[in-house]
């Protein structure tokens, strides 16, 4: 049985075999059926990719100490956002709700105060994303999260593959020829966050740091970098991490 653990990577190589192998194994209801719901096909043009954007807050950085906040979810195709079918979450942290991050996210104790535990959403939110490409700006986060909430609660995590916009904007900006050449400048470099990057594009800046509106800005983001620097013939195996 493959048992990919959080922070261990698969490569793209690998993913068709790993969701394979955990829908066989997977014990829990739900996982097995997430796993056993089909993505696309690594070779699936991205304009025929059905995706969701996906965004949390968190109270810290580090899964191993820290725990979420709240989620957002939004349903899009390269073509086309759909805002009636998104979800959004506040959930009860597992960790402290530290004065540090209730300054990025605002989610103050009085709202968590009455708001479920994270087990409560995973059976919506599971069959929400499965069978679609999910696209977050730093998987980094998202991956390792959820997946750590996920196990905590049901014995076994999810790991899947993700879009991720800013290792998108890495590649241009930070990896390129030109990147390069600006470091030897001693130029500092071009921020990938995610409204900086929005702006790039001529995409309006919208509140941070509240999953909802940062799900959709890394949708809308998606499509613009698609339009931009791709393709929509553009396999999806060029762009998933």
């Amino acid at each position: 049985m493959l048992d990919i653990r959080p922070r261990q990577k698969v490569t793209r190589a690998d993913w068709a075999a790993y969701m394979n192998d955990r829908a066989a194994s997977a014990r829990n209801p739900t996982i097995r059926q997430f796993f056993d719901t089909p993505l696309p096909a690594p070779d699936t043009p991205i304009a025929e990719v059905p995706m969701v954007a996906l965004d949390m807050e968190t109270t810290g950085l580090d899964e191993r100490r820290h725990a979420i906040v709240s989620l957002g979810v939004v349903p899009f195709t390269l073509s086309r956002i759909a805002p009636a079918r998104r979800r959004y979450w506040v959930v009860k942290p597992s960790r402290p709700l530290f004065a540090t991050s209730i300054a990025h996210h605002h989610i103050t104790h009085s709202e968590i105060a009455g708001a479920p535990d994270f087990d409560a959403v995973i059976d919506e939110l599971l069959p929400m994303i499965a069978g679609r490409v999910v696209v977050v700006h730093f998987r980094n986060i998202e991956r390792p999260f959820l997946d750590a909430a996920v196990r905590v609660r049901r014995g076994e995590g999810v790991m899947f593959p993700m879009i991720d916009t800013m290792s998108l904007e890495a590649r241009r900006y930070r990896q390129s020829l030109w990147a390069r050449f600006r470091r030897w400048l001693g130029r500092p470099p071009v921020s990938i966050r995610l409204n900086a990057s929005r702006a790039r594009y001529g995409l309006p800046a919208y509140q941070g740091h509240h999953a909802l509106l940062d799900a959709l800005a890394t949708a809308e983001l998606l499509q613009a970098q698609i339009a931009n620097h791709y393709h929509p013939a553009t396999p999806l195996s060029a762009l998933w991490c």
